[in-house]
């Protein structure tokens, strides 16, 4: 099976604009999994995004920048809210993961060092994933790795990490060429995001709806 493109309508790791607009011209593409943050747009459009994506009976991606545990847990309960299917990102925090058991939502945190926004992420891979390793331990569904993103190697972590952590990873951040798809055919995670790639006429193609068909028919192909 193919790995999960998670189609986030983001730049920069903020919503564009015209999210909602975006996502009505492509809801009836193949792709199943969409995604968004909680920067650049107010909580109630973020809210109307979320529901029109339900209604389309999609799956929906949250994904969260954030590194303080007050601002954790406040997307955490957005997530909630909203109902949305993956609380992706975040630091890792009991008191979130705490606040999502007992509920649908489904979480997917950082591992190792990560600040900034755009994200970067840093440490060795071994302490990345000494870390995820711990935190799997709590019963997290799967991590949110930034590999390209990665202050080193992104393609030796993504592989280390995806061969050592045995649940669902998403190699998030920064995915805009056909070598990284190949890298990613490879690998066969259970889910990879892209984003701004899309809104910067990455992949070819003169609308982002085809971009986005044309990255999906990319990796089905043997």
């Amino acid at each position: 099976m193919s790995p999960n493109l998670i189609v986030m309508l983001t730049h920069h790791d903020k919503n564009v604009p015209h999210a909602l607009d975006v996502f009505e011209e492509c809801k009836d593409c193949s792709v199943a999994y969409w995604g968004f943050k909680d920067q650049g747009l107010p909580v109630g459009h973020i809210k109307r995004l979320a529901d029109t994506i339900k209604r389309a009976r999609k799956t929906v991606c949250f994904e969260v920048v954030h590194y303080r545990e007050t601002e954790c847990l406040g997307s955490a309960h957005l997530a909630v809210e909203m109902g949305v299917d993956y609380l992706m990102g975040t630091t890792y925090f009991d008191s979130v993961h705490e606040l999502l058991k007992g509920t649908a939502v489904k979480y997917v945190p950082f591992c190792g060092r990560v600040s900034g926004s755009p994200s970067v992420l840093e440490g060795s891979i071994s302490e990345i994933i000494d870390e995820a390793r711990e935190i799997a331990t709590h019963g997290v569904y799967g991590f949110d790795l930034l590999a390209y993103r990665y202050v080193g190697d992104p393609v030796r972590l993504a592989q280390t990490f995806v061969k050592a952590i045995d649940l669902p990873v998403v190699i998030a951040g920064s995915i805009r060429s056909v070598n990284q798809l190949d890298m990613i055919k490879a690998l066969n995670p259970w889910a990879f995001t892209i984003g701004s790639a899309f809104f910067e006429n990455e992949f070819g193609h003169s609308s982002i709806r085809e971009r986005i068909e044309g990255v999906s028919a990319y990796l089905s192909r043997r």
